[in-house]
């Protein structure tokens, strides 16, 4: 098991605090950008302007102005020579969504100052789905175009039906190991609409494959809930569970006429504190849409179990070097590791990442 929890590279891909840089992470979802509005939010440990122009097209610059440190999400959207800015309240200064400042207001003729040779940091960033991703390179100066895709995870519908998330107090490591532990469901998610006491312990054995960037459930029909899916989507339902470095777990569970996807992202706010936010979809499934009122509290209060557990892990960390790891329940917490790992020695050598991950068949009793 050494082998398995070794400390990790220290590589440029890697913050000090053992965050993935040069990836994409999950900024917002598209219905939180409000035309004409911006806001701060912290993603590992960058204070993030996040934003939409009157037009519709997405802001994503550092949130600090360069001239006196006070945030530009303070500030409000000006046009200047026809383009979209960000003024600062401050002195006025107005940054483009390129990152470049296109007007100080004080200057005056003669004086030798070139307003666009100042800069704050620009993010990559996509949107598809209903969601907001941005990339968080390792250089600070980047500003052309990540040398990998933003990620697309095959989602048939165009918006979320519902979103629910929560801050965790926990590192990233500790919130993903949390989310994807295959034997605390029993004990932490033990309500009767979910997973009643009475159903007791059973068997669980599953195929496990590698993945672009992390690792599969191989795609099967479902056994315990075929019923509940049949009703719900029809006959030939299958069901898959992924995850993917740094951050992305999802669930989908489909047939040829309909889809259920649950997207859980996972976003670091620095080292110490962690945004989970859940995003469900569903196409062509009008049960779905009936009960969704019952859903999303539903949805609400099983995330709030996984975060109290971590609350209450948080009073014994302190008092500890490490965690127990056992098998087969936390290979998937040692194949983390190792992605990371991977992920940080692949950019530092400048070579392709190689998933280190092999196919094989764990056994749990949950």
């Amino acid at each position: 098991m050494a082998d398995d929890v070794s400390p990790l590279s220290t590589a440029q891909s890697i913050t000090s605090d053992g965050l993935l840089l040069d990836c994409w992470y999950f900024a917002a979802t598209s219905a939180e950008l409000k035309a004409g509005k911006q806001f701060r939010r912290m993603i590992v440990g960058e204070p993030v302007l996040l934003g939409r122009t009157a037009k519709g097209e997405v802001l994503a610059i550092r949130d600090v102005c360069p001239h006196r440190a006070v945030p530009l999400s303070a500030g409000r959207q000006v046009e200047t020579n026809g383009q979209a800015t960000i003024e600062c309240p401050y002195h006025g200064w107005r940054f483009g969504g390129d990152g470049v400042c296109k007007l100080m207001p004080s200057l005056v003729e003669g004086q030798p100052y070139d307003p666009a040779k100042v800069k704050v940091r620009r993010y990559p960033h996509a949107e598809r789905n209903g969601l907001v991703f941005i990339y968080i390179s390792s250089d600070p100066r980047f500003d052309g175009t990540p040398d990998l895709p933003p990620p697309d995870f095959g989602i048939k519908a165009d918006k979320p039906k519902f979103v629910v998330s929560r801050v965790f107090e926990a590192h990233m490591d500790n919130a993903v190991v949390g989310l994807m532990d295959p034997a605390h469901v029993p004990f932490v998610h033990n309500q009767w609409w979910w997973r009643p006491p009475s159903v007791g312990l059973k068997l669980k054995e599953k195929q496990f494959e590698p993945r672009l960037y992390g690792w599969a459930i191989a795609r099967h029909a479902p056994s315990s809930n075929s019923l509940a899916y049949r009703l719900l989507f029809g006959e030939g339902v299958t069901t898959e569970i992924v995850f993917m470095v740094p951050g992305f777990r999802w669930e989908v569970v489909e047939n040829d006429k309909s889809q259920f996807f649950t997207l859980t992202c996972l976003t670091p706010i620095d080292g110490k504190s962690t945004l989970i936010t859940q995003i469900s979809y569903w196409t062509r499934a009008p049960l779905l849409d009936l009960i969704k009122p019952i859903l999303i509290p539903a949805a609400r209060e099983f995330l709030d179990q996984d975060g109290r557990m971590v609350d209450l892990q948080n009073k014994g960390l302190p008092f500890t070097k490490g965690m127990l790891w056992i098998d087969d329940i936390d290979v998937q917490a040692k194949w983390y590791n190792k992605l990371k790992r991977e992920w940080a020695q692949s950019r530092a050598e400048g070579r392709p990442f190689s998933n280190p991950i092999r196919p094989q068949r764990l056994k749990w009793r949950s």
